[in-house]
């Protein structure tokens, strides 16, 4: 995510403390929020895929996900 979002989601949420947020303003945030919250898990589950466990006799094997 472009760090102009993210200084705009941190903007809006300074403003909503102060402020509060116009209808428009409300949706844009929600929007901005969804969109870092899908790139924050994407990124997570690709360091996940990559991830491995090393067993105590030395043996690699991938991590799995539970069902």
């Amino acid at each position: 995510m472009k760090q102009e979002h993210i200084d705009r989601i941190n903007e809006l949420a300074r403003k909503a403390k102060s402020e509060g947020l116009t209808p428009n303003e409300h949706a844009e945030r929600e929007t901005l929020r969804k969109a870092y919250i899908a790139e924050f898990r994407q990124s997570l589950q690709t360091q996940l895929d990559n991830t491995y466990i090393v067993d105590h006799k030395g043996n690699k094997r991938k991590l799995e996900r539970k069902p």
